[in-house]
């Protein structure tokens, strides 16, 4: 966690990887509202979503607006969701928490968008029940443009790309299987590439450990949200967070684990 720093510089990188994870969450979170609208995030001023007024610097600060203004619009005085402060916050926690287990590495900036890509693709899922290929393709491709200055070898960037296959084609043969035995959409095609991302991230052992996770995360979700059998469920935000926590926390958890089995 930085030892080459003082004390004070230390707090001063974590409390801007704050401020810029709060700033990447606001963003993130305004791109998610408009991909799930078929909208672009690239172009075209922040406004209110209830009165459509466009909105100044002073109503985009991270978390800081939100507060001043007690949640409600200066335009119309709607109220204004707490999904905006939350987003910011949980990305601003991401951030932080990439920072402490990877200091700043080339390997901290590639996590952090993958990181981004699932923050953005499960708020996207929850509004609008699907997965943009962008996100997994800006992913794949932040993997593949840091392998070689990573100083891993060529097997290592095999062993993942294998774990990839894995992940996407296993899924995808199972999810078939399952269509066919229960004669309804089981796993969406989505979710599915999504898995195969993470296991460029997570390798084979890590791959596993999600995939583990996110069906638990995804279980207790379908229980907490009544949903009936047949209704859309988004589980890719219960397979990010599993992805998230294994990228983060896992290399703990798996040798905990695999020591339990004498491995």
């Amino acid at each position: 966690m930085l030892p080459y720093l003082d004390a004070p510089a230390r707090v001063c990188v974590y409390l801007f990887a704050l401020a810029l994870g709060a700033v990447f969450g606001s963003f993130l979170n305004c791109a998610a509202y408009r991909v799930a609208r078929g909208e672009s995030f690239v172009r075209g001023r922040s406004v209110c979503p209830k009165c459509g007024h466009t909105l100044s610097a002073r109503d985009l600060v991270p978390l800081a607006s939100w507060l001043f203004l007690r949640g409600k619009c200066r335009y119309c005085g709607e109220k204004v969701s707490a999904r905006y402060p939350l987003a910011e916050a949980a990305f601003a926690l991401l951030t932080l928490a990439c920072v402490l287990r990877f200091d700043l590495t080339l390997l901290c900036a590639r996590n952090l968008v993958f990181l981004g890509c699932l923050f953005l693709l499960s708020l996207t899922d929850l509004d609008a029940l699907f997965v943009p290929d962008g996100c997994l393709l800006a992913a794949a491709l932040a993997w593949a443009l840091t392998a070689p200055f990573l100083g891993q070898s060529w097997a290592w960037a095999g062993k993942h790309a294998l774990a990839a296959a894995v992940y996407g084609g296993g899924l995808l043969l199972l999810s078939l299987v399952m269509d066919r035995a229960l004669g309804r959409d089981t796993l969406g095609g989505g979710d599915i590439k999504l898995f195969a991302a993470s296991g460029l991230y997570l390798g084979l052992i890590g791959g596993l450990f999600a995939l583990i996770l996110a069906c638990v995360f995804g279980l207790l979700f379908a229980l907490l949200s009544r949903r009936g059998a047949r209704e859309a469920f988004p589980f890719a935000p219960c397979v990010s967070l599993a992805a998230a926590l294994t990228l983060l926390f896992g290399d703990g958890a798996i040798a905990w684990y695999l020591g339990l089995l004498g491995l």
